[in-house]
């Protein structure tokens, strides 16, 4: 039996990878192969009568790794600098805007129409208008560079906003003006802390010389994000922060901090740590989509009765972003409207609902459903992206949104 279970585990990794190196040329998504894997060996065990154990419950516990890690490794990508001032400032209006609009809409909805408690409509909206940085950033792989970058600030973003407003509204007591200004000193609190943070986990990985380092950094950022997460602090945003510090220490260098580190050996220790983190995201990715998959009722996915709201849904999530592109940034549309797809986090919060405050038309199918007509969404948005001529695409790589 262990040998089996070994050969399924490789036999998986490698679809995965055969997955991601396709899906530049056939521009489908990974996750959603992924997913379809799922599901297909779901059939088939039930097809041939195979036992396997319930895993279910695995699920929160890879989800909150693999978010851990993507939003890791796409701000270990990300620079800062005057230049991308305006791509910086769309992303991150967009991340912040588009989440507040749509919640706002269907909160009101919600509450005036259907009648429906504040904080429950609040908490069951929520995870739908989240971006997926676990589905969006490895799917801009493809796109070019301020394009990519712009993906991977917004929907970073999207994930920290969407879990802080979330555990914000879910955890409030009290009056609202006394729990804002908690929220504030708490989000204050988490910068400063993760600067620190971030300066001690460089020095750390500069000055050790046993040749075991990198899974200790990686586990103190876990550890760290969980006891964050703990005492309900923003711990996202010390991943990200860490990220952005590490990648950006040419900010840091003056003579002071050249005494201490040598920054050309740091760089080199950062290459072989973005490496290992991009290599062990992938595995976990891999592993959570199968899982999702596997549990994801084909029923559930074809429910007719479910599919008014989630197309309702969908439609609204990329005509409130063709608007912001258009009226707000005035930008192109293709591709980057495209990209705004639902997945680990929207799975992750959803699982979070108390079940008291679960609303009758939010369920698994819902759910489901939204994350795949997103992501449909986004694939046909990598299919119809025409790469520029050469020439344009150097000056395009010069500018920012």
């Amino acid at each position: 039996m262990t040998y089996y279970v070994l050969i399924a585990f490789c036999v998986i990794i490698l679809l995965a990878y055969i997955f991601d190196v396709t899906a530049k040329h056939t521009k489908i998504p990974g996750v959603i192969l992924l997913i379809l894997t799922g599901m297909a060996i779901n059939y088939l065990a039930d097809f041939l009568k195979i036992s396997i154990p319930n895993m279910s419950g695995l699920l929160p516990v890879m989800g909150t790794l693999g978010l851990i890690l993507i939003v890791l490794e796409g701000s270990l990508d990300l620079t800062v600098s005057r230049d991308k001032g305006r791509l910086i400032i769309g992303s991150v209006s967009s991340a912040i805007l588009l989440f507040t609009v749509l919640t706002g809409i269907f909160t009101y909805i919600a509450v005036n129409f259907l009648h429906y408690d504040l904080q429950a409509a609040v908490i069951n909206i929520i995870p739908l208008a989240v971006i997926s940085s676990a589905v969006a950033i490895p799917s801009a792989a493809g796109l070019q560079p301020s394009d990519r970058e712009f993906v991977t600030y917004e929907s970073s973003l999207s994930d920290i906003v969407g879990i802080l407003i979330f555990d914000f509204i879910l955890l409030s007591s009290g009056s609202l003006a006394s729990g804002a200004l908690r929220f504030v000193a708490e989000l204050v609190l988490t910068l400063l802390a993760s600067i620190l943070f971030s300066a001690g986990l460089a020095l750390l990985l500069h000055k050790i010389s046993h040749h075991v380092k990198y899974v200790i950094i990686m586990t103190a950022i876990i550890l760290v994000y969980a006891l964050a997460k703990l005492i309900h602090l923003p711990s996202l945003l010390v991943v990200l922060i860490f990220g952005l510090v590490m990648n950006n220490n040419v900010l840091l260098q003056n003579r002071f901090s050249r005494q201490i580190i040598n920054f050309e050996e740091f760089n080199a220790e950062l290459s072989s740590f973005k490496n290992i983190v991009a290599e062990l995201t992938f595995v976990i990715r891999c592993f959570f989509f199968i899982l999702f998959g596997f549990y994801t009722s084909v029923a559930d996915l074809l429910n007719l009765n479910n599919l008014l709201f989630s197309v309702s849904i969908t439609a609204a999530i990329f005509i409130l972003r063709a608007l912001y592109f258009k009226i707000i940034l005035r930008a192109p549309l293709n591709p980057l409207v495209y990209f705004a797809p639902r997945g680990l986090i929207t799975i992750l919060l959803f699982l979070s609902i108390p079940s008291a405050m679960l609303l009758p038309f939010m369920n698994v199918g819902v759910v489901t459903q939204v994350i795949f007509l997103t992501i449909l969404m986004m694939t046909f948005g990598n299919m119809i992206f025409r790469r520029a001529a050469p020439g344009a695409q150097n000056k395009q790589e010069q500018e920012s949104l």
